[in-house]
């Protein structure tokens, strides 16, 4: 990847990691550059509308990471998905200390410009693509279509907010309480043969 590309690139995954922390709204486009000890002239370079062009790439970059980390596990089956998206999010929670969460919650419930809002709609798109692929998952492993959807959707939801709960409360526990209630559920909503079978699969691929 030439230099130039990797100076954007890192711009990118620093502004999402500084969004994750504070939000959109307490973050300036000199706290960004400084926050990825790039010059600040190289931001407005790169991003010319400013820290919502930046932000709007930045929720992107972690849809994009998200989508990866899905699809790759997914293909070991639903439960797979699962625990490897629950895994990631703990993972981000635990080694900041609780002090960053998801950058995509946090751009969609800032209250932006009604003329900014690429960064909100970057976040509405990642929300479709996790879950749809979740959603694909269950229904390829036999789950009927609707519930296939509803538990996608509860899945995004309940990790995206139990994480903020994590950082409230300084406890990685209500997420690992939510693990436990989500596989049930996804495995209720899966044929009896097919729910053994990928959860077994899932056990071998996180031991």
């Amino acid at each position: 990847m030439p230099e130039d590309a990797r100076g954007r690139q890192r711009m990118i995954a620093g502004a999402a990691d500084m969004i994750s922390r504070r939000g959109l709204n307490a973050t300036s486009v000199r706290e960004l550059a400084k926050h990825t000890d790039a010059p600040l002239g190289s931001t407005y370079h790169y991003f010319p509308g400013g820290k919502y062009d930046l932000a709007t790439e930045a929720v992107r970059w972690a849809d994009d990471l998200t989508v990866d980390v899905l699809s790759r596990e997914l293909a070991a089956g639903p439960l797979a998905g699962l625990q490897a998206f629950l895994a990631m999010w703990r993972k981000v929670v635990v080694d900041s200390d609780f002090h960053a969460g998801c950058p995509v919650l946090a751009v969609s419930v800032e209250d932006l410009p009604n003329e900014q809002g690429a960064p909100r709609a970057a976040a509405a798109t990642a929300f479709t693509r996790w879950t749809t692929l979740l959603a694909d998952s269950l229904r390829d492993a036999g789950a009927k279509s609707d519930d296939a959807q509803r538990v996608a959707t509860l899945i995004v939801a309940a990790v995206e907010g139990t994480v903020a709960m994590c950082r409230a409360q300084r406890s990685i526990a209500p997420l690992d309480d939510v693990t436990a209630q989500l596989r049930a559920v996804v495995a209720q909503v899966l044929p009896t043969s097919a729910a053994a079978r990928r959860g077994g699969r899932s056990r071998r691929h996180t031991t």
